[in-house]
Parts: structure tokens; sequence; C-alpha cells
């Protein structure tokens, strides 16, 4: 813990690719509860774009770079591909650090299990960057749901589906299984805690993989996973990256109503686009892009909630001071892991 001052957490940010420069950077410049100190990037370009971007931060080319200031510090964020997330997060915890790691948490449970271990034995807090729980249309049918608008909820069905046969240019199209590579480790981890965040606990589950990529070695291009809720309801999700034509991202049936919604949250090509947190246009949804609830013939338009990827700091800077839980809890992508871990075994 920080022992309750209101000094700046000192934060480094590991990696700045599309994770760091889009996602971590942004949220943590913005935050005054946040200080960014060090950036992390081998790569000549991405360093440069990070110094003129942040030119408060010290950018250095390697990770004992920044170890070696760990007196500076207090947090580290791992915007890194999976299969480096374990040795980086155990070395940062070894510091003495707190630490966020991006999703997939790590490539397999059994090293989840051994980082939450780490981190407990060490004092320190660990969490993982599940920042689609602050996505407009989640935040949205969050709401419904405690409205109770659709009835008793039968059937969720939920969709990350892109056309892009040319891949996603990173590590998305090499890193293999083992490795906590394919899309159903990338994009299952947010649509599986998604669901389990709005319907409760998983009983069972199935699932289908595919790779349609060109190269044969490489993990799964996509997916679809079916799971049973200890609710009663079923949930049905589905990860593409190269669907020519796209399915609703939420469809949901309830006894009273259904819910559709189409298109993905706008907070990434904001953020990607230079938008700042604090711009009073951030996480609005447009008109056009609300979903509809009711019954066909007479459905109507709900308004978005306001998309909130800045929550996940502001929660994890009163976890750091001991004022509140951690946003997430590093047991709940464990379990979705093993959910995981699960479909790839029967698949």
């Amino acid at each position: 813990m920080l022992n309750g001052t209101a000094a700046p957490i000192r934060t480094a940010v590991v990696g700045f690719g599309i994770s760091g420069k889009v996602f971590h950077t942004p949220l943590i410049a913005a935050d005054p509860r946040y200080s960014l100190d060090v950036i992390v990037t081998a790569d000549p370009a991405r360093a440069a774009e990070a110094a003129r971007l942040h030119p408060q931060a010290r950018i250095v080319p390697r990770p004992e770079a920044m170890f070696a200031q760990t007196g500076d510090l207090d947090l580290v964020i791992l915007g890194t591909p999976p299969h480096t997330h374990f040795d980086l997060a155990a070395a940062a915890i070894a510091h003495g650090l707190h630490v966020v790691v991006d999703k997939p948490f790590v490539p397999t449970s059994d090293q989840g299990e051994e980082l939450i271990a780490l981190a407990s034995e060490a004092g320190v807090q660990l969490t993982v960057f599940q920042n689609r729980r602050w996505d407009a249309d989640f935040l949205t049918l969050q709401k419904l749901l405690r409205q109770r608008a659709l009835g008793e909820v039968r059937t969720f069905e939920s969709r990350f589906e892109w056309w892009r046969p040319e891949g996603f240019g990173n590590w998305r199209d090499t890193v293999s299984l083992a490795q906590g590579g394919g899309i159903l480790h990338d994009l299952g981890a947010h649509l599986i805690d998604q669901a389990i965040q709005l319907f409760g606990p998983i009983e069972r589950s199935y699932g289908e993989t595919a790779n349609r990529g060109p190269d044969p070695e490489a993990a799964d291009t996509e997916a679809f996973v079916s799971l049973l809720h200890g609710t009663g309801v079923r949930s049905r999700l589905w990860m593409n990256g190269m669907a020519a034509q796209v399915g609703p991202r939420f469809h949901v049936l309830g006894s009273e109503a259904g819910y559709t919604k189409w298109g993905l949250d706008g907070q990434e090509p904001a953020l990607a686009a230079g938008v700042l947190p604090s711009d009073p246009a951030y996480g609005i949804d447009s008109q056009e892009s609300w979903g509809l609830l009711g019954v066909d013939g007479t459905a109507g338009h709900v308004p978005a909630e306001r998309g909130a990827y800045p929550e996940f700091y502001v929660q994890l800077a009163s976890a750091l001071r001991g004022e509140g839980p951690l946003p997430v809890d590093p047991a709940e992508p464990l379990e979705v892991l093993r959910i995981i871990e699960g479909i790839h075994a029967r698949a």
C-alpha cells in the first residue's frame, strides 16, 4: 500500500505498441493520481513517439533499466505480449512494485496462480486490465439488467468481429498457443469475463476454434464459445478477425424484451486518434449506435451509458492507497483462463 499518501503514484509502462500507446499511457497521463515516469520500449520509432507524446517520462530500452530505478517507482504496467507477462510480473513483484498486467493475463493458469501467490507473499497488489468492463455498451446492458428491462434473461450473444484478412499486424498473428496466443486467449479473455460479470459463474463450457490465417503453426484465428451459467442463462460468444460481415455486438433475449446492439465501443479508436480521456466527448456513443430494446415492431433506442476506461485507474489508485478493492480481482481472470484452457483441451 502507499500508506494513504496523496502523492502521485509513480508509474512505469512496459511496451509502447497498441496497449501501451493507445490505452495505458493516455489514461495514466490524464489522471492526476498518477505520474508517468518511465516508458520501456526497445523500438527506436516507438521510443521517439513516446518521447514526443510524453516528454515528462524517461524512455528506456529494456526492463532492466527500469528495475534499476525501482526506488523511484510504485507501479509497473505490462503492455507487452502475453508470453512475457509472467517473467516481467514476477520480477516487478520481487522488486516490491505493484503490477497491472494487460490481458491475456498469462499463458497458463499455473503461472497465474503463482503470480497471485507471489504478490500476496510480497504484500503488493496485482491486477489485470479487463478494460472492457467499462465499455459503453456493456455498462448500458448492466443497467438494463439491474432494471429488469428484459424480464428473465434466457440467452446472451456477444461478438468481437472484424474484417482483417491481412491479420492484426502485431504479436497476435504469430504467437503460438503455448505462448498465450490465439483469438480465444486474446478476445475470449474479454468476452468470457463480460459474460461472467453479467450472469455469474459457469457450470459447463464448450468451444470450437480454427486457424484460418496464412501461418499453419499459429494459434486460432476464430473461435466460438458456449457457456451455461449457474443462473441458467446460456451465453454464446464469437471471436473472429476474418468476418466479411459482422454480427451484432450484443443480442440478448429475455422473457419480456430483447436488446440488440451493433458496433464496437468507441473508446479505443478515440484514444488512438488522440482524444484525451478528459475531453467532454470522450466515451459518448452517437445516437446512431445506440442499441434497440423491446419486441420486434415496438423496439426503441436506448441511450448509451458513457464509456469509462479511466475508471479502472481511478479504482486502482484507491486500492493502492488502501481505500477500496482492486478494479479487477486477479482470481477472476484466472478463472477465465481455466475456462479457456478447458476449451482448448477439448477442441
